[in-house]
């Protein structure tokens, strides 16, 4: 496995395409206290910018978690393809119109009886500090390919079909 690390709009590109790619995440709050406090969530976007945007309810506990201490930290996987983001940031709880109607997804429709217009619909943004990534440059069936000849020969994969690093955006 051989490391690139990225910068700026590459680390930003990387980002949005893994975490679109996987689409659903571990969101992990309060980060000081054992076990973390984890939930499945979707992602609505990841911008230019490497923000990630989800839909939240105000009265959930994970936004009453993030009014409390907004680190966060973000696992998304895509097992299929062999793809893994860590991303540790900071949260932020949106509530004007502006940002919901931007964000908003039918999708979301399912948690919210009254649709975007539910008083309950907050927008939460995370601005990715430490983040780091696992890919496979090669693609699933060589890397495949890879780990079935090391099974079938009794020899070990040097997996140097794998890319990791950090994504600073």
């Amino acid at each position: 496995m051989s490391t690139e690390n990225l910068t700026r709009q590459e680390a930003a590109q990387k980002l949005k395409e893994l975490s679109e790619k996987a689409r659903v995440c571990m969101f992990c709050t309060q980060l000081d206290e054992l076990p973390l406090a984890a939930r499945p969530m979707s992602l609505q976007e990841c911008d230019e910018e490497g923000n990630l945007w989800f839909i939240s309810s105000a009265d959930s506990n994970k936004n009453f978690e993030i009014g409390e201490d907004k680190r966060v930290q973000l696992f998304f996987m895509n097992n299929s393809d062999h793809e893994y983001l860590s991303v540790f940031g900071e949260a932020f709880i949106y509530t004007d119109r502006e940002t919901i109607e931007d964000k908003w997804s039918p999708i979301a429709k399912a948690w919210f009886e009254e649709g975007k217009e539910d008083p309950n619909v907050t927008i939460i943004r995370v601005a990715p500090g430490d983040t780091y990534y696992w890919d496979t440059k090669a693609g699933k069936l060589v890397t495949l390919a890879s780990f079935a000849w090391a099974a079938v020969t009794g020899k070990t994969t040097d997996n140097s079909d794998g890319v990791e690093g950090k994504l600073n955006v």
